[in-house]
Parts: structure tokens; C-alpha cells; sequence
């Protein structure tokens, strides 16, 4: 089966958060994807997409743009901003084994990222951030 790759570009806002995930569950629906692989590809696309929308963009409203790109029972996500350079995955994982009370604030989400998703890389090139999971099935 040959890659399909389709993208889509959005205003950085949380009025697009549902049709960012719809886009990607429509095309793990069709690639017969199981729904408990899906659910972690869209809970962790969800907690990126609105991590750039609160934080890429300081001064405004920018770009956001997803590439999907399908293989046969896998998915690679890319997921673009022109917002400020922040690599989340230089940031130490949170303790875990610390009550809620104990835990510092912040940093839960990309660690859900990190342990469901098979593959999580990120760089910064041309002013461009570009986060990419990958999963199989």
C-alpha cells in the first residue's frame, strides 16, 4: 500500500481543535485503525495542538499545520508552527510517584505524549517547530 499523506493548515485557535482531530480521526477511520490506537493518537494530537495554541503565538493568532501521513497499519503526525522555538521534550518528565499536591505544574501532557506514542522527535528548522509522533498498529 502506497503512503497517503494529506495536510491541513489552521488558524493557531481553539475554535479549530475539532476539525485538527476530526481531520486525523476521519483518516485513521478509513486506514482501519483500532479505536484504542486512535483514541491515543487523538488525545495526544489534542494536548500538542493546544499547547501551540497557548503558547506559540504571543502576539497574535498564527499558523498551525498538520501533515498526516499514512502507511499500512501506521501513522506519522508532523505537526508545524511559526510560533516561538520550544522543543517540549527538553523538559524533565514529571515524578510520577509525587502526590498531585507535590508535583510541579505543567509537563503531564507531553509526558502522555511520550509513553503512547511509539516515536516522538521534534526540531526547529527555518523558524519552523515540528513535533512528529509515530504510531503503529
Amino acid at each position: 500500500m502506497a503512503a497517503l499523506e494529506k495536510n491541513l493548515i489552521v488558524d493557531a485557535t481553539m475554535d479549530n481543535l475539532s476539525l485538527v482531530t476530526g481531520f486525523v480521526e476521519e483518516e485513521l477511520e478509513k486506514a482501519e485503525c483500532p479505536m484504542k490506537t486512535t483514541m491515543q493518537i487523538i488525545v495526544s494530537l489534542e494536548e500538542i495542538y493546544v499547547n501551540v495554541v497557548n503558547y506559540a503565538y504571543e502576539d497574535g493568532v498564527g499558523k498551525c499545520e498538520i501533515i498526516y501521513k499514512g502507511e499500512e497499519n501506521k501513522l506519522t503526525l508532523t505537526i508545524k508552527d511559526k510560533g516561538k522555538a520550544f522543543n517540549p521534550l527538553e523538559k524533565e518528565d514529571p515524578d510520577i510517584t509525587l502526590s498531585a499536591d507535590e508535583r510541579q505544574i505543567g509537563g503531564l501532557g507531553i509526558f502522555m505524549v511520550k509513553k503512547s506514542m511509539d516515536e516522538v522527535t521534534y526540531k526547529n528548522i527555518s523558524g519552523y517547530n515540528i513535533l512528529t509522533i509515530v504510531k503503529s498498529w
